[in-house]
Order: structure tokens, then sequence, then C-alpha cells
């Protein structure tokens, strides 16, 4: 029998209109920036206005000579929306390019690091440079925060079909909730939710020791879970217990589905308690935040210190509880050196880098809700194999699981993985240590920002080459597309006509 491939001939234009409409908007969105040199005057406005004439340019141009109507097909979405952080990426490099003396390799590294939200930095010293710069650095967190996609589907004019299918594409996590029945609709009621949030986050910022520049620019890194900062401390620069707990508060917030906030802000709190993810994600951030504790006050108790004194300390908690929140939501900011802490602690918070955030988060990583239905998976296994003639579906919530989304976890927590091993395989190949190359590939992948050793919360990845810098580019939009987004370009069938 012979193997059938549909005939229609596989166009790039649908997929040249999408990049094109996006570069748009890269191109308006650093007009912010342009105003941002403007009002401190450091110099670099005449820059950031070149990049944006180029960025617009190109995207205004390709607009125009592919602006007739479109359906995206499956294969076209795949594309596009991989191509779409690669395009972001390559014209978001430009204001920073032309400021500063960095090679455009490294100015490409941090762009994909910020719109992918990754938040891994190859600067030395990120307070020398201009305002603009440093917040088109952190607002392109910001807008990839809720995934540069979504954003381009609220103002496209695509058709319903092409929406929807963009949408799924790029979604984070394994179920995207329409929560109306448009998904135009629904994409602009998220941004909406994300922006809102975003105002109430810079407002409390604001009133404590910040800035009105560092409170928006540690808003956008926050709620993007990005991990971006002006200050080369990051957030233990500002030595306040009130930022600590706003950020901590904001990054919880962040790594939690955008649609529990939207029907919270109806007044409907209880879904928070009813969603069955919601509830297992806050069990995992509480046990490893009290076995962190214990192991501190244990190891203070053992060195001398009363037990009774210690239980009065609040900067344990504050410390413990911040890094703890911000590596699972995959935010990445710092408060302390955390490769000072025992053993014990760094490896609780190595086991949180592949948990991540919730579906429908700004937060990387595996999410929640796939090691839930994983876990899930292997109970009803175990069981199987106990009563092998029984019917035993799997249920979340006593809602049946179907198979698609079981055969869709069990085949990105293998590619995942595969990448996650391969990749530090290929950094050891380099000379660099084990721990370097394995929480450089899980940073990389989960988009967390730091790692441990020579990566670790007071390094950054300048030392890496340019060859080494382009593949951890190509790793973070591998997850912060899901892996599956891209891998399916490198299948053979995909291609074919």
């Amino acid at each position: 029998m012979s193997k059938h491939y549909s005939t229609k001939r596989f166009s790039l234009i649908p997929t040249l209109n999408v990049l094109s409409a996006l570069t748009l908007f890269i191109g308006l969105s650093m007009g912010l920036s342009l105003l941002v040199a403007l009002a401190y005057g450091d110099g670099d406005s005449i820059a950031i206005l070149e990049a944006m004439i180029i960025t617009l340019s190109v995207g205004g141009l390709g607009y125009i000579f592919t602006r007739h109507k479109h359906v995206l097909a499956p294969r076209q979405v795949f594309l596009s929306v991989s191509l779409s952080w690669v395009s972001a990426s390559l014209f978001g490099a430009l204001p920073m390019f032309f400021v500063t003396d960095m090679s455009y390799t490294d100015c490409f590294f941090e762009a994909m690091s910020g719109f992918t939200t990754t938040g891994a930095s190859i600067l030395t010293d990120i307070e020398s440079l201009p305002h603009g710069i440093l917040f088109w650095r952190s607002f392109t967190h910001w807008l990839g925060g809720m995934g540069i996609i979504v954003f381009t589907v609220t103002v496209m004019p695509l058709s319903g079909r092409s929406g929807t299918l963009l949408f799924a594409a790029e979604a984070p996590g394994p179920v995207s909730d329409k929560i109306t029945p448009r998904i135009s609709e629904t994409a602009k009621l998220l941004y909406a939710v994300y922006a809102l949030i975003s105002v109430a986050e810079f407002i409390a910022l604001w009133i404590g020791p910040m800035d009105w520049f560092d409170s928006a620019c540690h808003t956008f890194g926050t709620m993007a879970t990005g991990g971006f900062s002006t200050k080369n401390a990051s957030i233990a620069h500002f030595q306040s217990a009130y930022v600590d707990w706003v950020i901590i508060f904001f990054m919880v917030l962040a790594g939690t589905n955008f649609s529990l906030h939207y029907f919270g802000l109806q007044g409907k709190v209880i879904r928070y308690f009813r969603s069955r993810e919601w509830q297992f994600w806050m069990s995992i951030m509480g046990m490893a935040l009290a076995f962190m504790l214990a192991d501190f006050y244990l190891s203070s108790f053992y060195e001398g210190e009363s037990m009774a004194i210690l239980a009065f300390k609040a900067e344990p908690l504050r410390q413990a509880a911040f890094q703890v929140v911000s590596i699972i939501t995959t935010t990445g900011f710092v408060t302390a050196d955390f490769e000072q802490w025992s053993y014990y602690a760094q490896f609780i918070l190595f086991g949180l880098m592949f948990v991540g955030g919730m579906a429908g988060s700004t937060g990387g990583g595996i999410k929640a809700i796939r090691i839930l239905l994983f876990t899930k998976m292997a109970i009803t296994e175990l069981r199987r194999m106990i009563h092998p003639r029984a019917y035993l579906p799997i249920k979340l919530r006593n809602q049946f699981v179907d198979d698609d989304a079981v055969r869709n976890t069990t085949t990105f927590l293998l590619f995942f993985m595969v990448i996650f091993v391969g990749f530090a395989f290929f950094l050891t190949g380099f000379g660099h240590d084990l721990v370097t190359s394995a929480t450089a590939s899980i940073s990389m992948l989960c988009n967390i920002g730091p790692g441990l050793a020579n990566v670790g919360p007071t390094d950054n990845y300048s030392f890496f080459s340019d060859f080494e810098k382009w593949a951890m580019a190509f790793v973070m939009m591998l997850g912060r597309l899901e892996v599956l987004t891209v891998v399916v370009l490198f299948n053979r069938h995909f291609w074919r006509s």
C-alpha cells in the first residue's frame, strides 16, 4: 500500500504574514523604551530610534506584501509560532546592539532570554547600561510572558480558526482554557487580567523603596516570571523585606493559571480551591519551604543557637520563601547566594526547577498538571498490574482524562528528558563540569535563569562560546514553546507535500 500525503502545496505566505505583523508590534513596542531614553537623556535614544525604524520598515513592508487574508493550516501554525520567537529576538536584539559594544550573538542571547522569560544574562555590569536599554530589556519579558503570538492574536485580523490554532500552539501547558467561545476574546481577557495585576504590582513596589523605573522593570520581570533586574545584585540590592514579600506574592500570582485569576476577579475565589492543579502546586511549594526551613533551623541549632531565638528570626523564612517561589515559578530573581546554603537545600531548589508553574501561567517548566497527571498514570499502572482485567480510567477531580491528554503528556516528558540530558551532555563536551552543564541545561529548558556552580545566582553566562550561546537560545525557545511545537518541525513528514 502506498503512503498518502496531501497534494496541497505548502505556502510560506501565511507564515510571513504572521511574522510581519509580529515584527510591526515589536517595532511599535520599542516606542516606550524610546520615551524612557528621551526622559533620562542617557544618549541611547538615537540607537533605539534606529532599531525601531528598521523593525517597523521590515515588518510594514512584509505585512503589505502578505496582507491578503490567509487561513493557517496546522503545519503553517507550528512554523509561524516557532519562527515568531526567532524573529522577535532577531529584531529585539537591535537596540542593545546599536548602543553597546557587545557582539550580535550576545545581544541575540539577551533578547531571546528576555522574550522567552528565561532571565539568563551575559551582562557583567547591568547598572552601567542606559535606562532606555534596561527598560527594553525588561519589557521584552512582559511582551513574552503571556506569549507574543497570543498578543498578536488579540489585535491581528486573523480568521477564527487561525487564531485558535496559534493560541493553542503557543499556550503554556497541555490545556489552553477558553473562557469565552471566541479565542480572540479569550486572549484579550487574559491580557487584560495580566495588565491589571501588573499595574497592581507596579503600585505596590512604587510606594516602597523603589522609584517608578525600578518598579516598572521589576514588575515586568515578576509578572512574566522572567527575572531580569536593573541591579547587579538582583532583588538583594534593595535589602527590603517589603520588596521581597511583595514580589513573592506576585510571583505566586504569575505562576498561577490566569484563567483562575479571571474568575477570581469576578468574585469566584472558590475556583482556586477547586482546582486540583492549584492544590497540588501549592502543596509542592509548601513542602519544599518546610523542608528548607527544617534544614536551616536544625543546622543552626546544632551550631549552638537557641531554638527559641531561632523561632523569632524572620530572615530565614523570607529568604527560603523567596527562593522557593522564585525557582518553582521559573522567575529567577535572587535575594541570596543559595550556593552558600547546604547541599540539601540546593538539591530541593534543583528539583523545583523541573516543576515550573501551572498550565496557563507565565511560568515555564514541566508544569504541575503534567506532573500530577503522570503521577496518576503511574499509580493507575501499578493498580492495573494487580487487577489486569479491571477498567481503571485516569481521573482528575472526578473527570475522566482522555487518551489524547495522556499520550501528549507522555510524549512531552519523553522529549523533555531527552533534550535535558542531551543538552547537558552537549555542554560537558565543551569542558564544563557536570553541575554547571546539568543546571544550565534545565535552566534554559525551563526558562529559569540561575543554576548552580559556574551559572549560579551570582554568576552569568558570558563565559560560554558563541556557538554554545546560539544553542542555548534554541533550547530557551524549545522550553518556552513546550518542546513539541518546535520538535515537530524536525519530523521529515512535516515538510512533505
